[in-house]
């Protein structure tokens, strides 16, 4: 939204913009920035006559709404009209909104000053703006529906640019919404968000690895998720909604990245446990070869593969900030694992296996992982 959002809080109270000086000026101004000025200076002078009116004539109430009518009847009649053939031609949902939250702020500022001869002008121009806004965010919910990723070119694990778009236009939509909420701007951005989910699995799908998957998930989540929390409150149902989509990814990919060097040990674990918390000990048949291959294959490449686990995330994640929240994660993880491995082998029917005596100590492995340990 940029600047834009100043019509609505600096901007407001501004003077009108003059043609004659923004002419010589060159000066370029988007329709919410002429539709305040107009307006604006349709309420001040709509306040003054109607005071008049009331006071010249001694009438209040309906009688002075009545005599207002017939002195700007037609002023206001060629504003709507004007603002009905803007919006027949208008795709700029954004804009739009941003008239229908000059009008609430103009209408509350006419209610301090005591005047309600605008009310019904204010309402017939909600009644047009309101339908407009509502099918043009439908048309991009149906643009991002239709989309096929495979006509979009390359994709690689970056944040793709249509997600960018939607979350800056959410994000100031949201933003706008939260001084005057409304449910049908919840409605239709639900569905938007939606298609938009449904449109990155798709894209997601795109690559061949599930690895790669997940990093394009939650890259495009993340970058999401950033713009959502700047420009809304933390609360927001969308940003509530992404992080947990981002979570449950971010949890996925680390089980993915330790598979390669760790999945031996996170399988035995993951088996074994089980069985063990059900008292079944007695039945289990320890496979000493596998064990020792687990042992020996920990204890000859636990720190080149941290070292290629840090090498491999810092590379696949855009935002450094995610990136180093997720090595943590995993690393985090890999010390988890490795205590229950200790622990399984130090219970029976695993505690005599002479393999043991190899185990790597377990605060040698976080002495490691410290190293690696965000600065921020």
């Amino acid at each position: 939204m940029g600047n834009r959002g100043s019509v609505l809080t600096s901007d407001l109270e501004e003077p009108v913009i003059v043609p004659h000086a923004a002419q010589k000026s060159e000066k370029k101004y988007s329709f919410e920035s002429l539709f305040r000025s107009m307006h604006f200076a349709l309420l001040d002078n709509s306040c003054r006559e109607y005071l008049f009116l009331a006071d010249f004539f001694m009438v209040e109430k309906n009688a002075a709404k009545d005599l207002f009518t017939a002195v700007l009847g037609k002023t206001l009649s060629l504003f709507l009209k004007q603002m009905d053939t803007y919006l027949e031609s208008c795709f700029d949902a954004i804009g739009i909104f941003l008239c229908i939250h000059i009008v609430h702020r103009y209408r509350i500022l006419m209610h301090k000053r005591s005047v309600p001869a605008l009310d019904k002008y204010w309402d017939t121009v909600l009644e047009m703006s309101w339908p407009r806004f509502t099918y043009v965010v439908e048309l991009n919910v149906d643009s991002v529906s239709n989309t096929d990723p495979q006509k979009l070119g390359v994709i690689d694990i970056r944040p793709h640019y249509i997600t960018r778009r939607y979350a800056e236009f959410s994000a100031a939509i949201v933003s706008l919404n939260e001084s005057f909420p409304d449910e049908k701007v919840n409605k239709v951005l639900a569905a938007l968000q939606v298609e938009v989910e449904n449109f990155i699995l798709r894209m997601a799908a795109e690559f061949p690895l599930r690895k790669e998957q997940l990093i394009f998930l939650i890259n495009n989540y993340d970058m999401m998720l950033a713009v959502l929390m700047e420009r809304t409150s933390e609360d927001s149902k969308e940003a509530e909604s992404f992080q947990q989509l981002l979570t449950a990814r971010i949890q996925e990919f680390v089980e993915e990245v330790l598979s390669p060097a760790f999945g031996g040990m996170t399988a035995f674990v993951k088996e074994t446990e089980p069985l063990l918390e059900r008292g079944q000990g007695q039945v289990i048949r320890p496979d000493e070869r596998r064990i020792q291959q687990l042992v020996r294959g920990f204890a000859s490449d636990w720190k080149r593969s941290i070292e290629n686990i840090n090498q491999e995330i810092m590379r696949s994640f855009s935002n450094f900030k995610n990136g180093t929240a997720i090595l943590q994660a995993a690393l985090t993880q890999l010390i988890q694992y490795y205590h229950r491995f200790q622990k399984i082998l130090s219970q029976h029917p695993f505690k005599r296996l002479p393999i043991r005596s190899e185990l790597i100590n377990i605060h040698h492995v976080m002495v490691e992982v410290k190293k690696h340990k965000t600065t921020f």
